[in-house]
């Protein structure tokens, strides 16, 4: 290589994490082409007047994300491009995002969260009680997280032969917030982070916003294939992996009992910590052991209120070995201001005095009948659904393309999500699914985007002109 210094003006971080990534991007951009001698480092440390010791930290970091090569006596080369990783800048974390505003006056097919079944006038009357009883906390800053909100945690997580301690909870502004607080807490910037291709991937685009790179593996019918993260596990040394085993969202696939086995072994033999997503597995009747059982010593489970009582509470927790505790309770509150007093008390009010539990019921009711409208409704065309979850994947039929299907469903006043808005990251693999959610329309709009649905599928892309 002739004529080529890195930019170090760009990003934060040390000196060899950013000479690293400026390496890095320059390979994505072609910049450096594969098979591209790297300087030497000691010509390197002169040009731009840093020591030996942290060129090599650089090398060394590009060599763990499996981008170099380095022998002995020959130099470091730049291996062949990467295909199924995704590039760790700040737009594929925003790409895909869903608008923060709607469009107003659709059927709202794109979101998943608890049916109104009527438990508004429940937590009414747990927000006055709650107001009654603890009026100068409510006025006050959260300092000090009573006893109740910890066994609401370890009640409202259990789930199977999983019971976790009071001791291993945090309580957190719903799950999102629970499984950033842990990233954050116990990863760096610049560290990898596993994701499956297709994924909740707000997750991931949080992540990224803060510095943290996504890995992809791959996933099959069963869940995350352990070979898979075996490689993606030797080649980028991840800290962490987000998965959801039971529901997966968005393809409801749920993972037997022996593929989390080798998941756990391959995280135990690599020292990767698991983030396990149990949200909808509490609407399920899975009797599989969580992910958790397999390996407590480096598994966190996350799982909230809104999917099965409601999303307005934001009521969240997390159980995480007793090591982690403290750093990740720190971290959710730098990351969210705060734990408000009033939505924590009564999302805890509602697990300890059972009511989120009747609730979680009569929206498992509520669920499990809309899923039977889309059985009836969308038959002979390839769907994956759960009686009690509440969305619907959905494989097109050929020549259906996802993002082409949303926009055709928005034009008949319908929103959906297409693949996209569930990709962790730049990924090749096409899909060509859609995911649509159950639990918000009104319930005659059910029936009627639904209709909208099956006609689109039915006559293809005659029923739709973009330029309408």
């Amino acid at each position: 290589m002739t004529n080529w210094l890195p930019d170090l003006n760009a990003g934060s971080g040390p000196l060899y994490q950013r000479l690293a990534d400026s390496i890095e991007s320059d390979i994505d951009k072609g910049v450096i082409a594969a098979g591209a001698k790297l300087p030497p480092q000691r010509d390197l440390a002169y040009d731009i007047g840093t020591t030996v010791g942290t060129i090599g930290r650089a090398y060394q970091l590009l060599r763990e994300r499996g981008l170099v090569s380095g022998e002995v006596g020959r130099g470091t080369y730049v291996l062949a491009q990467r295909v199924l990783d995704a590039k760790p800048d700040l737009e594929p974390a925003i790409q895909g995002t869903r608008p923060i505003d709607a469009p107003t006056g659709k059927m709202r097919f794109d979101s998943t969260a608890a049916p109104d079944i009527g438990q508004g006038a429940i937590i009414a009357e747990v927000l006055s009680r709650t107001t009654q009883d603890h009026p100068h906390d409510i006025s006050s800053y959260t300092r000090d997280f009573p006893q109740r909100w910890y066994e609401a945690g370890s009640r409202w997580l259990a789930r199977n032969s999983f019971r976790p301690s009071p001791d291993s909870i945090v309580p957190t502004l719903g799950t999102h917030a629970a499984v950033m607080a842990a990233i954050a807490a116990l990863t760096m910037p610049g560290d990898y982070v596993v994701f499956e291709h297709l994924t909740y991937s707000q997750i991931s685009r949080s992540a990224g916003l803060i510095g943290r790179r996504t890995a992809l593996v791959t996933s099959d019918n069963e869940g995350v294939d352990p070979d898979d993260f075996e490689r993606v596990c030797a080649q980028k040394h991840p800290k962490m992996m987000f998965l959801m085993p039971t529901a997966q969202n968005p393809t409801l696939v749920t993972m037997p009992a022996a593929r989390r086995e080798a998941i756990a072994r391959v995280a135990r033999e690599y020292n990767v910590i698991l983030i396990e997503d149990d949200l909808y597995g509490h609407l399920t009747d899975d009797p599989q052991p969580l992910l958790a059982e397999y390996a407590p010593e480096r598994t966190i489970v996350a799982g909230g209120l809104s999917k099965s009582v409601a999303a307005g509470v934001r009521g969240g927790w997390l159980s995480c070995p007793p090591a982690y505790r403290h750093r990740i309770r720190v971290a959710h509150k730098m990351m969210t201001g705060g734990l408000p007093f009033l939505l924590a008390e009564v999302g805890s009010r509602l697990v300890l005095s059972g009511e989120a539990a009747e609730i979680r019921k009569r929206c498992i009711a509520e669920i499990q009948t809309r899923t039977a409208t889309v059985r009836e409704m969308l038959a002979g065309f390839d769907f994956r659904a759960r009686d009690n979850v509440p969305f619907v994947w959905l494989t097109l039929p050929d020549p259906w393309l996802s993002g082409t299907f949303k926009n055709a469903c928005l034009a008949q006043g319908v929103l959906i999500d297409d693949e996209d808005e569930f990709k962790a990251g730049r990924s090749e693999q096409v899909f060509h699914g859609v995911r649509f959610g159950v639990s918000q329309p009104r319930e005659k709009d059910v029936v009627n985007g639904i209709a909208v649905i099956r006609r689109l599928l039915e006559e293809g892309r005659a029923g739709y002109d973009s330029f309408s």
